[in-house]
């Protein structure tokens, strides 16, 4: 009933979960992940215990793998019907396909990451998924990468019986809001006719709003470009005289805060204060 995929960053220290499915709210349900650790992906009639006994068998230094068996050994419910997908911190990832999933129903695994999907239009989902990740090597947010392999299951066939939800977990040490938190992204599309699209566009949303600038990419607050930012932020009753601090009052009310270094603007921030 659902698609999905876990995977680690390239340098290790990110790791997240994109799924969509014809299920409200899947996000509710599927993805688990722990910086530093791993993530899981349970689905087809989800055991939601597999979820936080995951990752303390990953905590534990259990493979990937061996996580997956001791998952399923210890499971007394439906396995037949269980799908579950699993990266740890090294190595390869590994999944599951119970042999009563409903059609198509498997999966592939590889380092890294591992994709899966049951009540899909084929295993071409999983084919395409597993070509967009690794076709997206040089992409070094994970985010993206995440989701650009579950865009190209979606646009491969997806679930058979259609779309309604979809989500996307990606954690890593430090890197939530402030830096006072894991979660790196955790965005939910519960109910929606195109759910990735809409993920896609909430995802952009979640880079301006929170993500840290790149030093290279910022502007100094010298010369014509710290008296352009004055004005426009005089005009809209910032009038603070010094303008670090102008700009930072500014920016807290559209929530732009994480963008925000002293002496510099972000070209972002910038286009957002024209108006743009």
């Amino acid at each position: 009933m659902t698609f999905s995929i876990v995977a680690r960053s390239a340098d290790g220290l990110a790791h997240g979960v994109a799924v969509a499915s014809k299920f409200l709210g899947v996000g509710a349900a599927v993805p688990a992940a722990l910086a530093g650790v791993g993530a899981v992906a349970t689905q087809s009639y989800a055991n939601l215990a597999y979820r936080p006994q995951t990752l303390t068998l990953l905590q534990t230094g259990v493979s990937a793998a061996h996580t997956v068996q001791a998952l399923v050994a210890g499971d007394s419910g439906p396995v037949a019907q269980r799908q579950v997908g699993v990266v740890g911190p090294d190595g390869e990832g590994s999944t599951f396909t119970g042999r009563d999933c409903h059609p198509w129903a498997g999966g592939t695994a590889g380092d890294g990451f591992a994709i899966q999907g049951n009540m899909l239009a084929g295993p071409q989902v999983v084919d395409a998924m597993g070509v967009a990740w690794q076709a997206s090597a040089a992409e070094a947010r994970l985010a993206y990468r995440l989701l650009a392999a579950l865009r190209a299951g979606d646009l491969a066939g997806g679930d058979r019986r259609g779309r309604q939800s979809a989500a996307l977990l990606v954690v890593a040490k430090g890197m939530g809001y402030g830096g006072t938190s894991d979660v790196w992204v955790d965005l939910r599309v519960d109910d929606h006719p195109d759910p990735v699209a809409e993920l896609s566009r909430l995802l952009e949303l979640h880079t301006l709003y929170f993500e840290r600038p790149d030093p290279a990419d910022l502007l100094p607050l010298t010369g014509v470009t710290a008296e352009e930012v004055r004005k426009l932020l005089g005009a809209k009753g910032h009038t603070q005289p010094d303008l670090d601090e102008a700009l930072a009052d500014w920016a807290g009310v559209e929530n732009l805060e994480e963008r925000l270094v002293a002496g510099a603007i972000d070209p972002l921030v910038l286009e957002v204060l024209r108006g743009r």
